[in-house]
């Protein structure tokens, strides 16, 4: 089936004459993301936008959800009083599956325990006319680039790991739930004109090295903010020579360095994947606007002009990488990682090594890593590491038992888990003998954080290509380099691994009984969507209050987070998932893994109303129930990681009005503006230093609440001492009205109301 086929071809018709225009207004050359950017207009410009200052509306072509953030997404877009969604737009299945003996039991578990959720997610996805990919069809990056990617449009997606879809040359962006409420309910959606990032790629990869070392080296460069706010765009020859689903994998984890994207621009290897998965058409049509769908020539012959920031690597000596741990842009070349293995006192025993997730789970990946099973089989290795491998999809797990992958893998002791996030996203049900001992684990995925795998914060969790996490899972050692060292077989004999080989694409093509998914009704008119008033997972929405007209005064501080506090800290995924659509449930997890700058513990804050320490959903509680409104103080990058608007909505419902920090991660930022949070920084990030545990707080300005002018945070001390503290913020004229209303959404269903 080609989903969207009149879409596509409408969207290309139209695409020179927009691009062309676009060339008048910018008044030189483009590069691929302009091309696609200025096509994609709510309405026509009638002049050039500057790059990372100009909020412009844009009107994507499709919206994906995955089944833990559409709950929230879809309870916000049915008030909004729309009877179908204005674009298309799925859901898929793959967040709630918990890995913790193999696919089959696990599957039929979660189709157990979720059965109230997923009959929610059916039945108003069938109401509203929107696609539903059902548990066990896979990743909703993985069916995404399967089913619906395609160059030159654009989609934007409640996972941070949207841009998955770049790699087949789409502008895909990882928004939260109120934006997708936007693009479904057909109005604008707003984004700040992002910079443009290039990075020029030559040579040809060989040998160990692969498409996620290209992305493991640039996260090293840039680190986990230096794309923010900012689409990276790959070209170059060595661009062309990579597979589609090897750019999917660049293009997911560009999330891991801030960027609002990545993107490639289209080549033979896309049009070849299209083909491959029976979108003939659309590679047809692709062809025939070829030129547009690539930066135009004179930015290939002079990048630099046309480029906020450029970044060339060379193929040919790129080394296969591994970053971690804690991080993923702590980055390493293999031939440093033992080094670094002694030298920081890591673990170097291998506990666990997983391939798969939406990151690295292709024919590709899977046929490579396979081939280093094989070697194992033939030469009478055995895998010293527990070793688990996730399918991306049912299309790719169909496919490579058919020719045979999956039985290699289980010859060496691998177990296949279910087409679904599972470890990746801590829906991991890990066996330790002692939860507090420090060990190591190493991933094909995307993130690494601090309990983000299994909640223990004594695992270190390595990223790797699937290639090189599979010969890790045979030596069973952090201190081996498979491009060098040898292993001792059952035998006793010293041999070596060779080079790993593999195809793009399955010689036989890509096979599937059910590929898993569920059209709407023609008419969801009649189908009723119900929400029990005892659910413990799901919950009506009730509008935020407005905002009050004055100042705020008087507030107190619930948390100063120190350091690195990423969505994981505010909103733990893990078994909280299951609350992803009971706001008031879910709000027991807020800001439990932060780190609270007064005693380095986290879940323990100070209540300034009693002066006992206690955990902080409990202390914030306590004080919404008192009628006190609080802040939150946070580091740099702050939200940093995944798209979950929770980490913006639990706040907000428990009180907390504004969150100061020194800097924000982009998707997080916009998240609490959609919910009517203040979201502060700093203007001189010193003046973190200055806040206090027993302060009280005052935001003066908002009277005047303007874009461009800077509030007044005024710290009260308890020695009656006071710090005028300098606020700066990002909002316009429309964030304003979210503000004041109360957020993004009642603004929507004023503006339907009046219709």
């Amino acid at each position: 089936m080609v989903f969207d086929l009149d879409l596509i071809k409408k969207l290309y018709a139209a695409m020179p004459a927009h691009i062309a225009e676009a060339r008048k207004l910018v008044g030189k050359p483009l590069t691929l993301a302009e091309k696609i950017l200025y096509s994609h207009l709510f309405v026509p410009a009638g002049t050039a936008y500057e790059r990372g200052k100009d909020y412009v509306d844009f009107a994507p072509d499709r919206v994906a959800m995955q089944d833990a953030t559409a709950q929230m997404a879809l309870l916000q877009f049915s008030t909004c009083g729309r009877a179908k969604v204005a674009v298309p737009s799925t859901v898929h299945c793959d967040h709630l599956i918990q890995a913790k003996t193999g696919a089959n039991e696990d599957l039929k578990t979660a189709l157990d325990v979720n059965k109230e959720v997923y009959d929610f997610l059916a039945s108003i996805s069938n109401k509203y006319g929107i696609g539903f990919w059902k548990p066990g069809a896979g990743i909703i990056h993985q069916v995404v680039l399967e089913n619906y990617a395609f160059p030159g449009g654009m989609m934007i997606g409640t996972d941070s790991h949207t841009p998955n879809a770049g790699g087949l040359g789409m502008v895909a962006i990882g928004v939260g739930g109120a934006d997708a409420v936007d693009v479904m309910a057909g109005l604008a959606w707003e984004l700040k004109m992002p910079k443009l990032i290039g990075v020029k790629l030559t040579g040809k990869l060989s040998g160990w090295a692969s498409a996620k070392d290209v992305i493991l080296k640039v996260a090293g460069i840039l680190t986990v903010k230096g794309g923010t706010g900012a689409i990276v765009e790959y070209f170059g020859p060595g661009a062309d020579s990579l597979s589609a689903t090897g750019k999917g994998t660049i293009c997911n984890m560009g999330a891991e360095i801030g960027a609002t994207c990545s993107i490639f621009a289209y080549d033979k290897k896309m049009a070849e994947y299209l083909k491959a998965t029976e979108r003939e058409e659309v590679a047809a049509l692709a062809d025939g606007i070829r030129e547009h769908l690539r930066p135009d020539d004179e930015v290939y012959a002079d990048p630099a002009k046309y480029y906020d920031q450029l970044i060339e690597i060379d193929l040919n000596e790129l080394e296969p990488h591994v970053n971690g741990p804690f991080t993923p842009d702590l980055a390493w070349p293999i031939s440093k990682f033992a080094e670094a293995v002694k030298a920081n006192n890591w673990p170097e025993k291998l506990e666990v090594a997983l391939i798969g997730s939406c990151t690295n789970s292709s024919y590709e990946d899977i046929s490579r890593s396979a081939s280093l099973a094989q070697q194992a089989i033939d030469k009478k290795l055995k895998t010293k590491a527990e070793f688990t491998i996730t399918p991306g999809s049912e299309l790719v797990r169909f496919t490579i038992e058919k020719d045979g992958f999956l039985k290699t893998f289980d010859e060496i002791g691998g177990v296949v888990l279910a087409n679904a996030c599972g470890p990746c996203i801590g829906q991991w049900a890990r066996h330790i003998d002692d939860p507090n001992r420090k060990n190591s684990i190493i991933t094909s995925f995307n993130r690494n954080f601090a309990k983000r795998n299994d909640g223990l914060a004594s695992t270190h969790a390595f990223v790797a290509s699937p290639e090189l996490v599979t010969a890790f899972a045979i030596a069973g050692d952090l201190t081996f380099n498979p491009l060098k060292d040898k292993l001792k077989n059952s035998e006793g004999k010293e041999v070596m691994l060779d080079e790993p080989t593999g195809v793009e694409l399955p010689p036989k093509g890509f096979s599937v009984d059910d590929p898993g998914y569920q059209a709407p009704a023609a008419d969801g008119s009649g189908i009723q969507v119900i929400v029990k008033p005892d659910s413990q997972r799901l919950q009506l929405l009730e509008p935020f209050a407005a905002w009050e007209g004055t100042d705020l005064k008087g507030l107190r501080l619930l948390i100063k987070a120190k350091g690195k506090c990423t969505t994981d800290h505010i909103s733990m995924a893990g078994p909280w998932l299951k609350f992803r659509g009971h706001l008031d449930n879910i709000s027991n997890n807020m800001l439990i893994g932060a780190v609270n700058f007064f005693n380095d513990k986290t879940d323990s804050v100070k209540n300034e109303l009693t002066g006992a320490y206690g955990a902080v959903p409990a202390t914030q509680r306590a004080y919404k129930a008192a009628g006190v409104f609080t802040v939150v103080v946070g580091d740099e990058n702050y939200g940093e990681g995944s798209s979950r608007e929770h980490a913006a909505m639990e706040p907000r419902h428990l009180g907390v009005r504004a969150i100061i920090v020194r800097s924000f991660a982009r998707i997080h930022e916009t998240n609490l503006k959609k919910q009517g949070m203040l979201a502060l920084t700093f203007a001189n990030k010193e003046d973190y230093d200055k806040i206090q545990e027993d302060d009280t707080f005052d935001i003066l300005g908002l009277t005047t609440f303007k874009p461009g002018t800077p509030l007044t945070l005024v710290a009260n001390h308890a020695d009656g001492s006071k710090d005028s503290i300098v606020l700066n913020h990002t909002y316009n004229e429309p964030q304003i009205e979210w503000f004041k209303a109360g957020g993004a959404l009642n603004v929507i269903r004023s503006q339907f109301a009046k219709k």
